[in-house]
Protein backbone atom coordinates (compact mmCIF):
# COMPACT_ATOMS: atom_id res chain seq x y z
CA UNK A 1 0.00 0.00 0.00
CA UNK A 2 2.48 2.38 1.12
CA UNK A 3 4.90 1.50 -2.67
CA UNK A 4 1.40 2.67 -4.35
CA UNK A 5 0.67 5.87 -2.65
CA UNK A 6 4.28 6.72 -3.24
CA UNK A 7 4.50 6.21 -6.47
CA UNK A 8 0.98 8.12 -6.90
CA UNK A 9 2.76 10.92 -5.09
CA UNK A 10 5.92 10.71 -7.34
CA UNK A 11 3.89 10.77 -10.42
CA UNK A 12 1.43 13.29 -9.67
CA UNK A 13 3.96 15.78 -8.35
CA UNK A 14 6.24 15.73 -11.64
CA UNK A 15 9.46 14.41 -12.06
CA UNK A 16 11.88 17.43 -10.24
CA UNK A 17 11.35 15.75 -7.14
CA UNK A 18 14.93 15.21 -6.38
CA UNK A 19 15.15 19.80 -6.41
CA UNK A 20 15.23 20.98 -2.78
CA UNK A 21 11.50 22.34 -2.42
CA UNK A 22 11.10 25.81 -1.61
CA UNK A 23 8.29 26.49 -0.04
CA UNK A 24 5.90 29.57 -1.88
CA UNK A 25 5.82 32.93 -0.47
CA UNK A 26 3.28 33.82 2.26
CA UNK A 27 0.64 36.36 0.64
CA UNK A 28 -0.67 38.96 3.13
CA UNK A 29 -3.82 40.79 2.79
CA UNK A 30 -3.95 43.16 0.70
CA UNK A 31 -1.55 41.49 -2.19
CA UNK A 32 -2.05 39.16 -4.67
CA UNK A 33 -1.52 35.49 -5.27
CA UNK A 34 2.35 34.67 -6.15
CA UNK A 35 2.60 33.47 -10.06
CA UNK A 36 5.30 31.54 -11.03
CA UNK A 37 8.29 33.14 -12.77
CA UNK A 38 8.48 32.95 -16.90
CA UNK A 39 11.77 30.64 -16.81
CA UNK A 40 9.39 28.07 -13.92
CA UNK A 41 6.55 27.80 -16.13
CA UNK A 42 8.29 27.63 -19.19
CA UNK A 43 10.37 24.43 -17.80
CA UNK A 44 7.09 23.07 -16.77
CA UNK A 45 5.78 23.34 -20.11
CA UNK A 46 8.86 22.16 -22.35
CA UNK A 47 9.17 19.22 -19.75
CA UNK A 48 5.50 18.22 -20.32
CA UNK A 49 6.16 17.95 -23.32
CA UNK A 50 9.17 16.03 -23.33
CA UNK A 51 7.71 13.33 -21.23
CA UNK A 52 3.85 13.55 -22.75
CA UNK A 53 0.67 15.16 -20.55
CA UNK A 54 0.44 15.46 -17.16
CA UNK A 55 -2.10 14.80 -14.68
CA UNK A 56 -1.64 17.60 -12.18
CA UNK A 57 -4.63 17.48 -10.61
CA UNK A 58 -4.37 13.88 -9.85
CA UNK A 59 -7.01 11.47 -9.75
CA UNK A 60 -10.59 11.90 -8.41
CA UNK A 61 -13.14 8.90 -7.28
CA UNK A 62 -16.88 9.78 -7.09
CA UNK A 63 -20.39 8.59 -6.53
CA UNK A 64 -19.57 5.48 -5.27
CA UNK A 65 -21.80 2.73 -4.90
CA UNK A 66 -21.72 -1.33 -3.49
CA UNK A 67 -20.84 -2.19 -7.14
CA UNK A 68 -19.77 0.82 -8.99
CA UNK A 69 -17.26 4.01 -8.96
CA UNK A 70 -16.23 7.04 -11.30
CA UNK A 71 -12.64 7.82 -11.27
CA UNK A 72 -11.48 10.32 -13.62
CA UNK A 73 -8.23 12.19 -14.55
CA UNK A 74 -7.82 15.32 -16.37
CA UNK A 75 -4.34 16.19 -18.34
CA UNK A 76 -2.05 18.89 -18.19
CA UNK A 77 0.34 20.09 -19.24
CA UNK A 78 1.78 21.37 -16.38
CA UNK A 79 1.53 20.46 -12.49
CA UNK A 80 1.41 23.93 -10.44
CA UNK A 81 -0.52 27.23 -11.56
CA UNK A 82 0.26 29.68 -14.70
CA UNK A 83 -0.92 32.63 -14.70
CA UNK A 84 -3.70 31.54 -11.95
CA UNK A 85 -4.63 28.41 -14.04
CA UNK A 86 -3.45 24.68 -15.32
CA UNK A 87 -3.50 24.59 -18.95
CA UNK A 88 -5.04 21.31 -20.37
CA UNK A 89 -3.87 19.27 -23.20
CA UNK A 90 -5.39 16.37 -25.32
CA UNK A 91 -4.12 12.92 -24.75
CA UNK A 92 -5.76 9.65 -23.31
CA UNK A 93 -6.29 8.03 -20.26
CA UNK A 94 -6.07 4.25 -19.49
CA UNK A 95 -7.80 3.33 -15.97
CA UNK A 96 -7.04 -0.57 -14.67
CA UNK A 97 -9.25 -1.50 -11.62
CA UNK A 98 -8.46 -4.05 -9.22
CA UNK A 99 -9.12 -5.38 -5.66
CA UNK A 100 -6.37 -4.80 -3.28
CA UNK A 101 -7.02 -8.25 -2.29
CA UNK A 102 -8.35 -11.04 -4.31
CA UNK A 103 -12.36 -11.31 -3.59
CA UNK A 104 -14.28 -13.76 -5.82
CA UNK A 105 -18.06 -13.07 -6.44
CA UNK A 106 -18.18 -10.24 -8.69
CA UNK A 107 -16.05 -9.44 -11.92
CA UNK A 108 -15.23 -5.80 -13.01
CA UNK A 109 -17.15 -5.08 -16.31
CA UNK A 110 -14.86 -2.92 -19.13
CA UNK A 111 -11.25 -3.46 -17.81
CA UNK A 112 -9.13 -1.37 -18.19
CA UNK A 113 -10.90 1.32 -20.03
CA UNK A 114 -9.06 3.69 -22.43
CA UNK A 115 -10.59 7.08 -22.72
CA UNK A 116 -9.91 10.71 -24.63
CA UNK A 117 -9.63 13.52 -23.11
CA UNK A 118 -10.90 16.36 -25.21
CA UNK A 119 -10.92 20.22 -25.18
CA UNK A 120 -14.89 19.77 -25.47
CA UNK A 121 -14.87 17.69 -21.51
CA UNK A 122 -12.15 20.22 -20.48
CA UNK A 123 -9.62 17.10 -21.00
CA UNK A 124 -10.83 15.23 -17.95
CA UNK A 125 -10.75 11.50 -18.98
CA UNK A 126 -13.83 9.90 -16.90
CA UNK A 127 -14.43 5.98 -16.82
CA UNK A 128 -17.51 4.00 -15.16
CA UNK A 129 -16.52 1.22 -13.66
CA UNK A 130 -19.49 -1.68 -12.82
CA UNK A 131 -19.53 -5.13 -11.50
CA UNK A 132 -17.49 -4.27 -8.15
CA UNK A 133 -17.88 -6.20 -5.17
CA UNK A 134 -19.32 -4.40 -1.86
CA UNK A 135 -17.25 -3.25 1.08
CA UNK A 136 -13.90 -4.08 -1.39
CA UNK A 137 -11.00 -1.89 -1.17
CA UNK A 138 -9.87 -1.76 -5.18
CA UNK A 139 -7.04 0.08 -6.37
CA UNK A 140 -7.28 2.48 -9.60
CA UNK A 141 -4.01 2.90 -11.80
CA UNK A 142 -3.82 5.24 -14.49
CA UNK A 143 -1.51 5.31 -17.37
CA UNK A 144 -1.45 8.96 -19.31
CA UNK A 145 -0.08 9.72 -22.62
CA UNK A 146 -0.74 11.51 -26.11
CA UNK A 147 -2.21 8.64 -27.65
CA UNK A 148 -3.06 4.95 -26.41
CA UNK A 149 0.63 3.51 -27.75
CA UNK A 150 2.47 6.25 -25.94
CA UNK A 151 1.43 6.17 -22.10
CA UNK A 152 3.28 6.53 -19.06
CA UNK A 153 2.04 5.74 -15.62
CA UNK A 154 -0.29 8.14 -13.89
CA UNK A 155 -1.86 8.78 -10.67
CA UNK A 156 -3.11 6.27 -8.42
CA UNK A 157 -6.44 5.92 -6.83
CA UNK A 158 -7.80 3.80 -3.69
CA UNK A 159 -10.89 3.47 -2.68
CA UNK A 160 -13.61 0.89 -0.75
CA UNK A 161 -16.82 0.17 -2.45
CA UNK A 162 -19.60 0.79 -0.05
CA UNK A 163 -20.86 -2.01 2.08
CA UNK A 164 -24.52 -2.02 1.23
CA UNK A 165 -27.98 -2.39 2.31
CA UNK A 166 -27.21 -5.92 4.10
CA UNK A 167 -23.64 -5.07 5.82
CA UNK A 168 -23.71 -3.50 8.96
CA UNK A 169 -20.24 -2.56 8.87
CA UNK A 170 -18.86 0.66 10.67
CA UNK A 171 -18.78 3.55 8.56
CA UNK A 172 -17.57 7.11 8.58
CA UNK A 173 -17.05 9.95 6.71
CA UNK A 174 -16.55 13.69 6.60
CA UNK A 175 -19.22 16.69 5.11
CA UNK A 176 -17.72 20.17 4.36
CA UNK A 177 -18.61 23.44 2.73
CA UNK A 178 -17.48 26.89 2.38
CA UNK A 179 -13.68 25.86 0.44
CA UNK A 180 -12.71 29.98 -0.62
CA UNK A 181 -9.57 30.01 -2.44
CA UNK A 182 -9.55 33.45 -2.59
CA UNK A 183 -9.76 34.45 1.04
CA UNK A 184 -7.85 31.76 1.98
CA UNK A 185 -4.82 32.73 -0.18
CA UNK A 186 -5.43 36.59 -0.06
CA UNK A 187 -6.85 38.20 -3.20
CA UNK A 188 -6.51 41.75 -2.53
CA UNK A 189 -9.66 41.75 -5.35
CA UNK A 190 -11.90 41.05 -2.43
CA UNK A 191 -14.80 44.18 -1.60
CA UNK A 192 -14.59 44.63 2.04
CA UNK A 193 -17.04 46.23 2.45
CA UNK A 194 -19.40 43.65 0.69
CA UNK A 195 -18.37 40.82 2.61
CA UNK A 196 -19.09 42.72 5.75
CA UNK A 197 -22.77 43.18 4.55
CA UNK A 198 -22.99 39.72 3.46
CA UNK A 199 -21.11 37.98 5.76
CA UNK A 200 -21.38 40.32 9.14
CA UNK A 201 -17.96 40.41 9.94
CA UNK A 202 -15.07 41.89 8.46
CA UNK A 203 -12.87 40.18 6.05
CA UNK A 204 -10.52 37.66 8.18
CA UNK A 205 -6.91 37.65 7.24
CA UNK A 206 -5.70 34.77 5.16
CA UNK A 207 -3.75 31.72 5.84
CA UNK A 208 0.15 32.63 6.53
CA UNK A 209 1.13 29.13 7.63
CA UNK A 210 4.78 28.39 5.75
CA UNK A 211 2.44 25.26 4.47
CA UNK A 212 0.35 27.41 2.75
CA UNK A 213 1.37 26.24 -0.76
CA UNK A 214 -0.31 22.75 0.16
CA UNK A 215 -3.39 24.03 0.74
CA UNK A 216 -6.24 24.03 3.48
CA UNK A 217 -5.08 22.76 6.72
CA UNK A 218 -8.30 20.60 7.25
CA UNK A 219 -8.04 18.36 4.16
CA UNK A 220 -4.75 17.03 6.14
CA UNK A 221 -6.79 16.24 9.05
CA UNK A 222 -9.37 14.93 6.94
CA UNK A 223 -6.81 11.86 5.35
CA UNK A 224 -5.57 11.44 8.75
CA UNK A 225 -8.75 10.43 9.41
CA UNK A 226 -9.58 7.72 6.56
CA UNK A 227 -13.42 8.24 5.78
CA UNK A 228 -15.14 6.17 3.49
CA UNK A 229 -15.96 9.24 1.43
CA UNK A 230 -15.88 12.81 1.65
CA UNK A 231 -19.18 14.74 1.15
CA UNK A 232 -18.52 18.29 -0.46
CA UNK A 233 -22.21 20.09 -0.07
CA UNK A 234 -21.63 23.06 -2.45
CA UNK A 235 -19.57 26.24 -2.33
CA UNK A 236 -17.20 23.67 -3.91
CA UNK A 237 -15.68 27.01 -5.58
CA UNK A 238 -16.97 30.44 -5.45
CA UNK A 239 -17.59 32.32 -9.16
CA UNK A 240 -18.02 35.45 -7.29
CA UNK A 241 -15.08 35.58 -5.24
CA UNK A 242 -14.14 38.23 -5.80
CA UNK A 243 -17.11 39.69 -7.31
CA UNK A 244 -15.16 42.32 -9.52
CA UNK A 245 -13.71 40.53 -11.67
CA UNK A 246 -16.37 37.47 -11.36
CA UNK A 247 -16.12 34.30 -13.20
CA UNK A 248 -19.07 34.86 -16.21
CA UNK A 249 -17.51 32.58 -18.93
CA UNK A 250 -16.85 28.72 -19.43
CA UNK A 251 -12.76 29.34 -19.16
CA UNK A 252 -13.35 31.33 -16.17
CA UNK A 253 -15.18 29.03 -14.51
CA UNK A 254 -13.09 26.13 -15.27
CA UNK A 255 -10.38 28.61 -13.84
CA UNK A 256 -11.79 28.21 -10.42
CA UNK A 257 -11.95 24.28 -10.48
CA UNK A 258 -8.07 24.23 -11.42
CA UNK A 259 -6.84 25.93 -8.81
CA UNK A 260 -8.77 24.79 -6.36
CA UNK A 261 -7.65 21.13 -7.17
CA UNK A 262 -4.11 21.74 -8.39
CA UNK A 263 -3.34 22.19 -4.66
CA UNK A 264 -1.04 19.27 -3.11
CA UNK A 265 -3.67 18.63 -0.23
CA UNK A 266 -6.58 17.71 -2.55
CA UNK A 267 -4.43 15.93 -4.81
CA UNK A 268 -3.19 13.57 -2.05
CA UNK A 269 -6.58 13.47 -0.38
CA UNK A 270 -8.59 12.40 -3.32
CA UNK A 271 -6.16 9.84 -4.11
CA UNK A 272 -7.25 7.92 -0.82
CA UNK A 273 -10.54 9.45 -0.24
CA UNK A 274 -13.79 8.80 -2.74
CA UNK A 275 -16.62 11.83 -3.30
CA UNK A 276 -19.79 13.09 -3.87
CA UNK A 277 -20.75 16.29 -4.92
CA UNK A 278 -23.98 18.70 -4.49
CA UNK A 279 -23.34 22.62 -5.66
CA UNK A 280 -24.91 25.65 -3.98
CA UNK A 281 -25.03 29.40 -4.87
CA UNK A 282 -21.28 30.01 -5.27
CA UNK A 283 -20.82 27.85 -7.64
CA UNK A 284 -23.79 27.45 -9.86
CA UNK A 285 -24.05 31.33 -10.39
CA UNK A 286 -24.09 34.12 -7.73
CA UNK A 287 -24.72 34.62 -3.97
CA UNK A 288 -28.11 33.22 -3.22
CA UNK A 289 -28.76 32.98 -6.51
CA UNK A 290 -31.71 31.55 -8.57
CA UNK A 291 -32.67 30.87 -11.95
CA UNK A 292 -33.80 33.85 -12.71
CA UNK A 293 -32.19 36.47 -14.86
CA UNK A 294 -29.99 37.30 -17.66
CA UNK A 295 -26.39 37.32 -16.00
CA UNK A 296 -24.11 34.45 -16.64
CA UNK A 297 -23.24 32.27 -15.28
CA UNK A 298 -26.59 30.90 -17.05
CA UNK A 299 -28.28 28.11 -14.81
CA UNK A 300 -27.49 25.78 -18.30
CA UNK A 301 -23.68 27.12 -17.81
CA UNK A 302 -23.60 25.76 -14.36
CA UNK A 303 -25.52 22.51 -14.28
CA UNK A 304 -23.18 22.08 -17.32
CA UNK A 305 -19.50 23.18 -14.52
CA UNK A 306 -20.76 20.69 -12.18
CA UNK A 307 -21.23 17.51 -14.75
CA UNK A 308 -17.83 18.15 -16.28
CA UNK A 309 -15.95 19.12 -13.10
CA UNK A 310 -16.98 16.57 -10.78
CA UNK A 311 -17.41 12.57 -11.01
CA UNK A 312 -21.09 12.82 -10.64
CA UNK A 313 -22.16 10.74 -13.60
CA UNK A 314 -21.10 10.03 -16.74
CA UNK A 315 -19.80 12.29 -18.54
CA UNK A 316 -21.73 13.51 -21.06
CA UNK A 317 -25.06 12.27 -19.80
CA UNK A 318 -26.84 15.20 -20.25
CA UNK A 319 -29.90 14.04 -18.48
CA UNK A 320 -28.19 12.98 -14.80
CA UNK A 321 -30.03 13.55 -12.13
CA UNK A 322 -28.14 15.66 -9.60
CA UNK A 323 -30.17 14.33 -6.78
CA UNK A 324 -29.91 11.08 -5.40
CA UNK A 325 -29.70 8.44 -2.88
CA UNK A 326 -27.11 5.82 -1.61
CA UNK A 327 -27.21 3.22 0.79
CA UNK A 328 -24.77 2.95 2.49
CA UNK A 329 -24.92 0.19 4.77
CA UNK A 330 -27.32 -1.85 6.23
CA UNK A 331 -27.78 0.78 8.83
CA UNK A 332 -27.29 4.10 6.90
CA UNK A 333 -28.67 5.84 3.94
CA UNK A 334 -28.03 9.12 2.70
CA UNK A 335 -30.10 11.70 0.45
CA UNK A 336 -28.43 14.46 -1.88
CA UNK A 337 -30.89 16.45 -2.99
CA UNK A 338 -30.48 19.22 -5.29
CA UNK A 339 -31.16 22.91 -4.26
CA UNK A 340 -30.53 24.95 -7.19
CA UNK A 341 -31.70 23.44 -10.27
CA UNK A 342 -34.85 23.20 -9.79
CA UNK A 343 -36.34 26.21 -7.29
CA UNK A 344 -38.76 28.46 -7.53
CA UNK A 345 -37.62 32.34 -8.02
CA UNK A 346 -36.19 33.75 -4.60
CA UNK A 347 -38.93 36.64 -4.95
CA UNK A 348 -41.73 34.93 -5.40
CA UNK A 349 -44.43 35.21 -2.44
CA UNK A 350 -44.01 31.86 -0.41
CA UNK A 351 -46.66 29.42 0.12
CA UNK A 352 -48.04 25.88 -1.74
CA UNK A 353 -46.52 26.55 -5.57
CA UNK A 354 -43.06 27.82 -3.91
CA UNK A 355 -40.32 25.10 -3.77
CA UNK A 356 -36.53 24.67 -3.82
CA UNK A 357 -37.02 20.96 -5.07
CA UNK A 358 -39.50 21.21 -7.66
CA UNK A 359 -42.26 18.64 -7.75
CA UNK A 360 -40.59 16.20 -8.97
CA UNK A 361 -38.00 15.98 -6.68
CA UNK A 362 -40.00 16.17 -3.77
CA UNK A 363 -41.87 12.96 -5.35
CA UNK A 364 -38.61 11.10 -5.43
CA UNK A 365 -37.66 12.10 -1.96
CA UNK A 366 -40.65 11.41 -0.14
CA UNK A 367 -41.14 8.25 -1.76
CA UNK A 368 -37.44 7.00 -1.22
CA UNK A 369 -37.42 7.96 2.25
CA UNK A 370 -40.15 5.77 3.05
CA UNK A 371 -39.23 2.98 1.59
CA UNK A 372 -36.16 2.59 2.94
CA UNK A 373 -35.38 0.61 5.97
CA UNK A 374 -31.86 1.66 6.98
CA UNK A 375 -31.44 2.49 10.46
CA UNK A 376 -30.81 6.16 9.94
CA UNK A 377 -31.36 8.30 7.53
CA UNK A 378 -29.51 11.32 6.78
CA UNK A 379 -30.50 14.15 3.89
CA UNK A 380 -27.20 15.64 3.63
CA UNK A 381 -28.80 19.04 2.22
CA UNK A 382 -26.55 21.86 0.64
CA UNK A 383 -28.98 24.63 2.96
CA UNK A 384 -30.21 24.67 5.78
CA UNK A 385 -33.61 23.80 7.00
CA UNK A 386 -33.89 24.79 10.33
CA UNK A 387 -31.07 27.50 11.00
CA UNK A 388 -31.37 30.17 12.59
CA UNK A 389 -30.05 32.22 9.10
CA UNK A 390 -29.70 35.53 8.85
CA UNK A 391 -32.85 37.64 8.68
CA UNK A 392 -31.63 39.43 5.54
CA UNK A 393 -31.34 36.24 3.33
CA UNK A 394 -34.49 34.69 1.33
CA UNK A 395 -32.95 31.63 -0.22
CA UNK A 396 -33.13 28.93 2.40
CA UNK A 397 -35.89 26.69 3.73
CA UNK A 398 -35.36 28.43 6.77
CA UNK A 399 -35.61 31.93 6.03
CA UNK A 400 -38.15 33.99 6.37
CA UNK A 401 -39.68 35.18 2.85
CA UNK A 402 -37.99 32.41 1.73
CA UNK A 403 -39.41 29.11 1.19
CA UNK A 404 -40.31 27.81 4.83
CA UNK A 405 -43.86 26.78 3.46
CA UNK A 406 -42.02 24.13 1.30
CA UNK A 407 -40.24 23.02 4.71
CA UNK A 408 -43.13 23.07 6.89
CA UNK A 409 -45.25 20.91 5.08
CA UNK A 410 -42.43 18.26 4.63
CA UNK A 411 -42.14 18.48 8.03
CA UNK A 412 -45.61 17.55 8.47
CA UNK A 413 -45.39 14.67 6.17
CA UNK A 414 -42.14 13.55 8.06
CA UNK A 415 -44.45 13.18 11.27
CA UNK A 416 -47.77 11.93 9.38
CA UNK A 417 -45.40 8.31 7.70
CA UNK A 418 -43.64 7.83 11.34
CA UNK A 419 -40.14 9.50 9.71
CA UNK A 420 -39.73 11.43 13.25
CA UNK A 421 -39.79 8.16 14.81
CA UNK A 422 -37.09 6.31 12.01
CA UNK A 423 -34.05 8.39 12.99
CA UNK A 424 -34.55 10.81 10.33
CA UNK A 425 -31.83 13.65 10.92
CA UNK A 426 -30.58 16.57 8.82
CA UNK A 427 -26.87 17.68 7.95
CA UNK A 428 -26.45 21.31 5.84
CA UNK A 429 -23.74 22.69 4.17
CA UNK A 430 -24.21 26.49 3.42
CA UNK A 431 -23.52 28.43 6.94
CA UNK A 432 -20.01 29.74 7.70
CA UNK A 433 -20.44 28.55 11.23
CA UNK A 434 -21.11 25.08 12.57
CA UNK A 435 -24.02 23.91 15.05
CA UNK A 436 -26.37 21.65 16.34
CA UNK A 437 -30.17 22.72 16.23
CA UNK A 438 -33.09 21.30 17.00
CA UNK A 439 -36.39 22.89 15.58
CA UNK A 440 -39.82 23.22 17.35
CA UNK A 441 -41.09 19.95 15.21
CA UNK A 442 -38.26 18.05 16.93
CA UNK A 443 -36.35 17.45 14.08
CA UNK A 444 -32.54 18.03 14.02
CA UNK A 445 -29.82 20.02 11.83
CA UNK A 446 -26.20 19.43 12.03
CA UNK A 447 -24.25 22.31 10.05
CA UNK A 448 -20.61 21.66 8.82
CA UNK A 449 -18.93 25.15 8.44
CA UNK A 450 -16.47 26.38 6.75
CA UNK A 451 -13.56 24.27 5.62
CA UNK A 452 -11.35 27.29 5.62
CA UNK A 453 -11.14 29.07 9.04
CA UNK A 454 -11.02 32.62 6.58
CA UNK A 455 -14.28 31.93 5.66
CA UNK A 456 -15.80 31.36 8.99
CA UNK A 457 -17.63 33.37 10.81
CA UNK A 458 -20.00 33.48 13.97
CA UNK A 459 -23.34 32.69 13.39
CA UNK A 460 -26.83 33.99 14.68
CA UNK A 461 -28.15 32.59 17.69
CA UNK A 462 -31.65 31.57 18.29
CA UNK A 463 -33.28 34.91 20.06
CA UNK A 464 -31.40 37.12 17.75
CA UNK A 465 -33.07 40.09 16.43
CA UNK A 466 -31.62 39.90 13.51
CA UNK A 467 -32.13 36.11 12.35
CA UNK A 468 -34.40 33.98 11.34
CA UNK A 469 -35.67 32.63 14.83
CA UNK A 470 -36.31 35.99 16.93
CA UNK A 471 -38.34 34.52 19.39
CA UNK A 472 -35.78 31.68 20.60
CA UNK A 473 -37.82 28.30 19.74
CA UNK A 474 -34.88 26.94 18.31
CA UNK A 475 -32.81 24.54 20.78
CA UNK A 476 -29.39 24.72 20.04
CA UNK A 477 -27.26 22.38 21.76
CA UNK A 478 -23.87 23.43 20.04
CA UNK A 479 -22.97 26.72 18.43
CA UNK A 480 -19.30 27.53 17.11
CA UNK A 481 -17.72 30.11 19.05
CA UNK A 482 -14.93 31.75 18.53
CA UNK A 483 -15.22 30.80 14.75
CA UNK A 484 -12.92 29.11 12.86
CA UNK A 485 -13.10 26.42 10.17
CA UNK A 486 -13.56 23.09 10.08
CA UNK A 487 -15.64 20.00 9.28
CA UNK A 488 -18.34 16.97 10.49
CA UNK A 489 -17.54 14.33 11.07
CA UNK A 490 -20.04 11.26 10.82
CA UNK A 491 -19.83 7.94 12.27
CA UNK A 492 -21.98 4.71 12.29
CA UNK A 493 -21.57 2.13 14.60
CA UNK A 494 -23.35 -1.48 14.23
CA UNK A 495 -25.00 -2.66 16.71
CA UNK A 496 -22.98 -5.14 19.71
CA UNK A 497 -24.22 -7.45 22.16
CA UNK A 498 -26.01 -5.03 24.42
CA UNK A 499 -25.14 -1.89 21.97
CA UNK A 500 -28.06 -0.63 19.46
CA UNK A 501 -26.59 0.69 16.30
CA UNK A 502 -25.51 4.33 17.19
CA UNK A 503 -25.40 7.25 14.93
CA UNK A 504 -22.50 10.15 15.89
CA UNK A 505 -21.84 13.83 15.02
CA UNK A 506 -18.59 15.03 15.13
CA UNK A 507 -17.81 18.67 14.65
CA UNK A 508 -14.00 19.60 14.35
CA UNK A 509 -11.58 22.20 13.35
CA UNK A 510 -9.49 22.32 11.08
CA UNK A 511 -6.55 20.95 12.98
CA UNK A 512 -8.88 18.12 14.06
CA UNK A 513 -9.46 19.22 17.40
CA UNK A 514 -12.95 17.64 18.62
CA UNK A 515 -15.12 20.88 19.46
CA UNK A 516 -18.61 18.78 19.78
CA UNK A 517 -20.01 15.41 19.76
CA UNK A 518 -23.44 14.42 19.72
CA UNK A 519 -24.05 10.31 20.05
CA UNK A 520 -27.55 9.16 18.87
CA UNK A 521 -28.91 5.53 19.95
CA UNK A 522 -31.60 4.63 17.64
CA UNK A 523 -35.37 5.35 18.41
CA UNK A 524 -37.27 1.89 19.49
Amino acid sequence: MKFYCLCCLLFVFGCEQSKPTTPAPVVEQGEAAPIPDEQQAGDQHAEAHKGGPLAGMGVMVGELTPDSALVQVRLTETDKLVDRDVKGTSGVVRFTLNPVAAKGGAEIKDNPQTVEAVPDHDFIARAVFTGLAPGTKYECKTEIGKTAEHLHAGPVAHFETLPGPTLAEPVKFVVVTGMNYAKFHGDDRIDKKQHLIENNTNLPQPYSGPDKHLGYPALETILKLKPLFFVGTGDNVYYDTPDNPRAKTIPEMRQKWHEQFIQPRYRDLFAEVPTYWEIDDHDYRIDDGDNTGDHHPTPQEGRDMMLEQLPVAPMGDKDAKTYRTHRVSKDLQIWLPENRMYRSPNAMEDGPEKSIWGKEQRAWLQKTLKESDATYKLLISPTPMIGPDDLRKTDNHCDIGGFRHERDDFFKWLKENGLDQQNFFIVCGDRHWQYHSVDPSGFEEFSSGALVDANSRLGRKPGDPKSTDAKGEIKQPYYQDPRSGGFLEVKVTPAGKEQPATLSFLFHDEKGKLLYQHDIPPKK
